[in-house]
């Protein structure tokens, strides 16, 4: 039985959060923390949080099973692009420049393999 975990409105872009969740989708769990502790990009550990609460969903929802021999593997994640917050810059001859600073919403599901 999968879990799911969401967060909303992080503010990175979703491009920048895509790369992390490339690496993990469809691996094992433990190996796709041990991917995301070493990292050195911005999102991973809001990742690895996301994964981790995942997790413990599954674990609430299959009180029967035990973590290590159901083998779970990140079923899914993905990276929306989530609330854009504009701002204005000055720039040259009186005019301004639009700033986007971008937030994105992020999903995981976890399944177990067997």
């Amino acid at each position: 039985m999968e879990a799911v975990a969401k967060l909303s409105d992080y503010p990175t872009s979703p491009r920048k959060a895509r790369l992390v969740a490339d690496l993990i989708r469809g691996k094992k769990v433990s190996y796709a923390l041990g991917i995301l502790s070493f990292q050195p990009q911005h999102a991973s550990p809001v990742i690895k949080k996301v994964l981790l609460s995942a997790v413990a969903n599954w674990q609430q929802k299959n009180e029967d099973q035990k973590i290590e021999d159901a083998e779970l593997i990140v079923k899914s994640i993905f990276v929306d692009g989530g609330r854009m917050i504009k701002r204005l810059r000055p720039a040259p001859q009186g005019r301004a420049y639009r700033v986007r600073k971008r937030s994105h919403h992020l999903t995981v599901v976890v399944d177990s393999a067997v």
